[in-house]
């Protein structure tokens, strides 16, 4: 039987032994997972105190960051660096645990997160490279190479309990760094074509089902067919269940629903973690009810722009392999989605990109700086660049950066919180249209901030309260953690552009 779907799972996680669910799900059992259920079936049910001795028992859990040594906190520039240290793990040994043993060794983002996460690997690559630490890149960068060609798909991290769903792909933005820095300089194209062989697999299970869909049947996994008869992406999660690591919370959200409604319920839950943005305003058809979700009837921006650079690099590396049919093949899918994009996300209302309902054939009424990922890719016009940036600096920009969404709620991904990725697809997207102003401002005000915070606190944080610095950022499912990988690199990248 799968641990997760266990009777002493489900016990320990709904009888609040640990305050985090994540806790257990990353427990390593003493013997194994199987003794410890076939042992627990013999003893059950036990009250509070006792399962809490049966787990101590049978399991370990790991403390939050285990740093190998103290931070320098003599500085925001020192912190990160000496952090790169404390945050990166060896290569894993197979044990008795949720952990997907990797060959390499890899930097994880800090607090509770204990492995290494998706899309956060690119934006905190930014930072080892500008500490010229590319061989960590170029281990990540190997870890993910492994699980799609062992999986199909690089998980959402590298945990069993996340194989059913991935994360925004990043991939293509990870060899693209790489090459740069790296491999173009001696013309590696054996690396190339081995990166090029995993980036096409990833391109393949985001289409998978993409022929099967039919004017009756528009929508499998996380393929979706337009009215037009395009073809565009959504999010998606293989499992309708409640999550592992969010067990009590997932069941306690659909504890008012009728049976019938809680799988597509979980899989929307699911398919927002899929996105990283879990949870958000974008997800929610009524912003302040997250028993409203709907994940899946949503056409991102973000990933529709990522799948579009995935596309361009697809046919721009296959070019560079002497493979000039794949390259026109992959060229065309990208002008396809282009003008798909512009089709369906664009808003002539609003003069910015949005994401669209394909299950209400509407455009989302949510503005969120996810529309800033169509400059970071060079997809929008002159003009909508133009709008975009407007929009940017009138309602997204504030004391600290960025904002999230200009909807305030209690989620995470939303106002008034702020989030270092955002920031680097807006900053590297102005730049692109030569907003440079506007851009600088963004970091200036972003620096400020983290250095502010750090001068009181002597740490980086996952997520800020940009709209008001001085306070914490709120909402999500856990307190705010420290570390932390992505903050690390994109705050790095600034100082970097900063000084030049």
């Amino acid at each position: 039987m799968n641990f997760f779907e266990s009777q002493l799972f489900k016990d320990v996680q709904t009888q609040h032994i640990f305050d985090d669910c994540k806790t257990f799900a990353d427990a390593t059992a003493r013997n194994s997972w199987q003794s410890a259920c076939k042992h627990y079936e013999q003893v059950a049910p036990l009250n509070q105190a006792q399962l809490k001795e049966f787990v101590n028992a049978h399991f370990i859990t790991t403390p939050l960051l285990r740093m190998q040594s103290e931070p320098d906190t003599a500085s925001v520039k020192h912190y990160i660096n000496s952090l790169w240290h404390g945050l990166r793990r060896a290569a894993d040994k197979p044990k008795a645990d949720s952990l997907l043993a990797l060959k390499h060794s890899y930097i994880v983002p800090g607090g509770r997160f204990q492995e290494i996460y998706y899309w956060d690997s690119y934006f905190t690559a930014l930072g080892l490279i500008d500490a010229n630490k590319p061989e960590i890149v170029e281990d990540m960068l190997q870890n993910f190479i492994d699980l799609i060609n062992d999986y199909g798909c690089i998980p959402n991290g590298n945990r069993s309990y996340y194989l059913s769903r991935s994360q925004p792909p990043i991939l293509a933005l990870m060899v693209e760094l790489l090459w740069q820095h790296e491999h173009s300089k001696t013309n590696n194209v054996a690396w190339l074509e081995k990166c090029v062989n995993a980036l096409e697999k990833e391109y393949a299970f985001w289409m998978q089902g993409a022929e099967e869909l039919t004017n009756e049947k528009t929508a499998l996994r996380r393929v979706v067919k337009m009215p037009c008869g395009g073809k565009l992406n959504r999010y998606w999660d293989d499992e309708a269940a409640p999550r592992a690591e969010s067990l009590r919370e997932d069941l306690a959200l659909a504890e008012g629903l009728a049976e019938h409604k809680k799988p597509d319920f979980y899989r929307h839950i699911r398919a927002a973690c899929e996105s990283g943005w879990d949870f958000s305003s974008r997800w929610l058809a009524e912003p302040n009810s997250l028993s409203s979700i709907q994940t899946t009837d949503i056409l991102p921006i973000d990933l529709n722009c990522l799948l579009y650079n995935l596309e361009k690099q697809l046919s721009k590396f296959n070019k560079l392999l002497g493979n000039n049919q794949q390259a026109d093949l992959f060229s065309d899918y990208a002008a396809a989605r282009r003008a798909l994009i512009n089709k369906y996300m664009w808003s002539e209302q609003q003069h910015f990109f949005v994401d669209y309902n394909h299950h209400k054939a509407s455009q989302s009424k949510v503005l969120s700086a996810a529309a800033s990922t169509a400059l970071f890719f060079n997809l929008a016009s002159e003009q909508q660049a133009q709008h975009i940036a407007e929009r940017l600096s009138r309602d997204f920009l504030k004391a600290g950066g960025i904002v999230t969404t200009v909807t305030s709620t209690s989620q995470q991904w939303d106002s008034p919180n702020g989030w270092a990725p955002l920031q680097w697809f807006a900053v590297k997207g102005l730049n692109n249209y030569g907003y440079s102003d506007l851009s600088k401002r963004i970091m200036q005000n972003w620096l400020t901030m983290v250095e502010n915070d750090f001068s009181v606190n002597q740490c980086l944080l996952e997520k800020y309260n940009v709209c008001v610095p001085q306070l914490k950022a709120g909402g999500g499912e856990y307190v705010v953690q420290q570390g932390f990988g992505w903050t690390n690199g994109v705050t790095s990248r600034f100082y970097t552009l900063c000084a030049d």
